[in-house]
């Protein structure tokens, strides 16, 4: 599915738009086949890392983003906020790489957890990416943290709604940095969830736990905050700093309010055991994004 508006944001912050392409991963494990999913990648991207001879330079164009959906699969995430970073991560001056990983087997965790790996792989011989921020909706909290437990690839991990099952690898993470958000009214997984993550993350590293009053498990009455919020994690886990301009693409809007849910449904994010748990009428859940 292709992102909206990708081309009129780089056209407003004078650039050459992302380039975009879906593909497939071969996955070698016990069951092998090749994992879907879409690569963003910034305008010239691989000259700009082959040419960088300055390490912060370096550092920037050698980090990407992997973005997972939850148990059912997909490819735009919670309230579709996967479209939304993916543009402007890609759009920034220093653009990072984004990854929307979908999985051959949703919601078992050793497949999922080997489809990751070998998305990072892929990025890392095709595109010389070297270090990854990982972000995952609800059931994918499993395969984040069982991929950053034990690869120090992983510069920092992100969850919206994350399950607490399978995820004992967030007790390894610390230095590195996790970002928990959570809906106050999830009634797929509770808010607890994410408060038990963050009190297992301990005390060592930087950890950040944001509740939504109100909102549901896909957060479709916060989504363009959290958008923005994961966008921000994102860019301080690669070292892109956020000036004027920057800050003016996060806070761009990508995906309209009332396209959300429907975005899901179609790419597949719904298709399986994951729930949007929608209150009050549609313009009352977009209200905050307009």
């Amino acid at each position: 599915m292709p992102n909206p508006k990708s081309s009129s944001l780089a056209s407003a912050t004078g650039k050459n738009p992302p380039a975009t392409k879906s593909l497939t991963i071969k996955v070698s494990d016990s069951r092998n086949g090749a994992v879907p999913g879409v690569l963003h990648l910034p305008h010239n991207h691989d000259q700009a890392t082959q040419s960088s001879t300055q390490a912060t330079t370096k550092q920037q164009t050698r980090t990407a983003a992997i973005l997972l959906s939850g148990a059912s699969g997909g490819l735009v995430g919670p309230s579709s906020i996967y479209l939304g970073m993916s543009t402007k991560l890609t759009s920034l001056n220093q653009g990072i790489p984004v990854m929307r990983l979908d999985y051959r087997f949703p919601a078992r965790n050793q497949y999922c957890v080997a489809d990751v790996l070998a998305a990072m792989t892929y990025l890392e011989r095709e595109h010389a990416i070297s270090r990854f921020v990982l972000v995952g909706w609800s059931f994918s909290g499993a395969p984040v943290f069982t991929v950053a437990g034990d690869d120090k690839r992983v510069v920092g991990c992100a969850t919206v709604a994350s399950q607490t099952a399978e995820t004992d690898g967030i007790e390894r993470l610390a230095p590195r940095p996790v970002l928990l958000l959570h809906g106050l009214r999830d009634q797929t997984l509770g808010s607890w969830c994410s408060e038990s993550l963050y009190r297992r993350y301990g005390e060592e590293g930087t950890r950040e736990l944001k509740l939504f009053e109100g909102d549901d498990h896909a957060l479709t009455r916060n989504a363009r905050e959290a958008e923005e919020i994961l966008c921000r994690f994102v860019m301080k886990c690669a070292d892109v700093e956020e000036r004027e301009e920057e800050s003016e693409v996060v806070k761009e809007k990508v995906v309209d309010g009332r396209e959300r849910v429907p975005l899901m449904e179609r790419a597949g994010d719904l298709a399986g055991e994951e729930r949007v748990e929608q209150r009050g009428t549609r313009d009352d859940r977009v209200e905050k994004e307009e």
